[in-house]
Parts: structure tokens; C-alpha cells; sequence
């Protein structure tokens, strides 16, 4: 019997997408389930698995082929012609298309979370140059960028925070934290614990632009920037209002390790209200953060570095951290990004507040 291979069915936002190499060639055997080709689309990577066990019989599209949903992109023999025997002769239930999620706007990972590997870049011998086409990711990203640098109109203001009393309080509980929780108390649970607390004071903050109305979002729901080794992704964490520093550090700690299992799913990548990115934890001293339409705010973070500060007329030695909030200043006024901005600081210098539920 010949079963049609199909593209798995795409997102209202995603209308096609790129075949990349064909992982099986005509002839070879393929169980149901095994991977045959990934889709390259504008969002993320998807894989198209074979629907039954069989021999591989004809490749409909070949690399680099633009397709669409329920496309036949190849077809299997199964049965004794593939081989495969009855058991397979009828197709199983297509399987959920795993996604690996396109590269976001401006995230960084979370300094809690390790650093997986970078993959090796693509050179040129000495002398030459070479030429290879955007792949449909680095395109989107491009256009995401651009498109939100002509739409809104983006402005950064900056602050300054005194990590001491962050840092004491993460050596006093650690230990007890991950032995009550199983994971460690890293710095995005104060952060994230933090802005939700300055956006309660600042609603605006946490609204968008939709057309000539102001959409007021009931929920703080904050992309966090991941690294992952095709990329950086912002999954999103929902109702973060609502969750303690374990629940933040836990699922902040799932996010990362599903990223480099190309694991994380369409749904945890779309939304948020909110971002915070974390240029820190590759050295970054101080940048401007780039919005991620349709939200009105970002935070970046950065590296935090010993510096002199002044203290009740006396000069001391402080870890601080650079913060920077870029805005949508259509909608949210300089007077209240600046106080957002100090609020988060008030939260990161006063946080046993932060870290009530330990």
C-alpha cells in the first residue's frame, strides 16, 4: 500500500515553508514516527516524521522546495512490496510536529541556566568570499527587527541597581532553596518578581497598541530570552503575577533545557506582554534592547561588574547592574517608564520581599 507523506498542519501566521535536506533517501526503510525531512518556516523548524513504517518510494519535493500544509511532499510502500509487513499497512495518527523555535528580536539566556554549545560558524578559505542565501529564520528576524524599529517609537531609559542585598540573600537561602525545591535560586526569580511588581504600579506598562485602542492585558505574561543551540527563543511565562521564586526558577530552568531539546511547543513561544533579556551573561555592559511588537516594553539586563559608588558620602565597592527599559513612547510617557524603572530598582535593593515564598 502507498501512504502519502504530508506537511503537518501550520499556524494561521505561517502560510509555508522550506524543505531542508532530506534526512532518507528513496529506497531506505523508515519507521513510523522517524523523522524525514525538518520544514523550514518564517517561526520556528518543524519535523515531518514518517506516518507508517515502510520503504521510502518516491520524494515528491526536493530540498529547498517551498510548500504548504497538507502537501504530499513524498510517499512510502509499506506492506510485503515495503517490507514493513501488515502491522503497518494502516497509517497511525500523525504525530505532533516538534518545533525548534526561530531565533527572537533581542533575548539572551538567563544567567541560571548553562550555556549550551555554539555551533561552529561557516567560513571561507583565505582570500575568498563566499555566498550563502538567509535562511527563512534570519529572514523573519530581519523583518521583525526592522518592522519594529519603522512601527513603534522605541526610546530607552536607563538605571543602575545595587546587586549587594540580591546577591546576600541568594548565599544565605541557596543551599535550603534547592534542597526544599530541586533547583537553584538563580537572579530571573528576583527580576521576574520584581517587574510584576512595578507593573502593578504601572499598568501602561504592561498594555499594547491594537489599531486606535489601547489593549489592557489582566495577566503579566513575561517572554524570557533562552538560548538555544539554533538560536534564541522567548518562551513565555504565563501569569507570572501569580507564581513564586521556585515555580519561576523551575519553569525558567524547563524552558531552557526544552529549548535544547528542540521541545518547546508554537503555543509557550506566542503572546507575552512583557519581555526581559539578559545580555549579561555573554558580557554585555549596557545596550538598548529592541521591542517585541505588539508589547510596549522590554527590560534588559546586563553583566554585573564591581564598581565604585557613593554611600552616605563614603566610596565603596558595589556589584551593580546596568538596567535598561525600552518603550513604546506612542503609548507609554517618559515620566512613567522612568518610575517603572525605579520601581524595579526598589524592588532589587529591598528583595526579602522578592523571596517571601522560599
Amino acid at each position: 500500500m502507498k501512504i502519502d507523506v504530508r506537511v503537518p498542519t501550520l499556524s494561521d501566521s505561517v502560510a509555508s515553508g522550506t524543505l531542508l535536506p532530506w534526512r532518507k533517501q528513496v529506497g531506505e526503510m523508515v519507521a513510523r514516527d522517524e523523522t524525514l525531512v525538518d520544514l523550514e518556516t518564517d517561526k520556528v523548524i518543524l519535523e515531518i516524521p514518517a506516518p507508517v513504517s515502510g520503504t521510502l518510494l518516491e520524494l515528491r519535493r526536493e530540498e529547498g522546495a517551498v510548500v504548504k500544509a497538507d502537501e504530499v511532499v513524498a510517499v512510502i510502500e509499506t506492506g510485503e512490496n515495503g517490507g514493513a509487513g501488515v502491522a503497518a499497512a494502516k497509517p497511525a495518527p500523525a504525530a505532533p510536529a516538534t518545533v525548534v523555535p526561530a531565533p527572537a528580536a533581542s533575548p539572551v539566556q538567563p544567567p541560571s541556566t548553562p550555556l549550551p554549545a555554539a555551533p561552529a560558524a561557516a567560513s571561507s578559505a583565505p582570500g575568498e568570499s563566499r555566498r550563502e542565501p538567509l535562511s527563512r529564520l534570519r529572514l523573519r528576524v530581519a523583518e521583525r527587527l526592522v518592522a519594529a524599529q519603522h512601527t513603534a517609537a522605541m526610546l530607552t531609559t536607563f538605571n543602575e541597581v545595587n546587586m549587594q542585598p540580591v546577591n546576600e540573600l541568594r548565599q544565605r537561602f541557596k543551599a535550603e532553596f534547592e534542597v526544599k525545591h530541586g533547583v537553584k535560586l538563580g537572579y530571573m526569580s528576583f527580576f521576574v518578581r520584581a517587574v510584576c511588581r512595578a507593573l502593578e504600579q504601572f499598568p501602561l506598562v504592561n498594555a499594547a497598541i491594537d489599531g486606535n485602542d489601547i489593549v489592557w492585558h489582566g495577566d503579566v505574561d513575561i517572554g524570557i530570552a533562552i538560548s538555544s543551540p539554533r538560536g534564541l527563543v522567548v518562551p513565555i511565562l504565563r501569569r507570572a503575577q501569580t507564581l513564586s521564586p521556585a515555580a519561576i526558577e523551575a519553569a525558567i530552568a524547563d524552558f531552557a533545557r526544552r529549548a535544547r531539546e528542540s521541545r518547546l511547543t508554537l503555543e509557550e513561544l506566542s503572546g507575552g506582554t512583557f519581555s526581559i533579556t539578559n545580555g549579561g551573561v555573554f558580557g554585555s555592559l549596557l545596550s538598548t534592547p529592541i521591542l517585541n511588537p505588539p508589547q510596549s516594553a522590554i527590560l534588559g539586563m546586563h553583566t554585573i561588574q564591581e564598581r565604585p559608588v557613593a554611600e552616605s558620602g563614603q566610596v565603596v565597592i558595589r556589584p551593580m547592574m546596568y538596567l535598561a527599559l525600552t518603550y513604546d513612547h506612542r503609548l507609554i510617557d517618559g515620566r512613567d517608564a522612568v518610575q517603572f524603572l525605579v520601581a524595579v530598582k526598589a524592588a532589587l535593593e529591598a528583595p526579602e520581599a522578592l523571596l517571601s515564598e522560599i
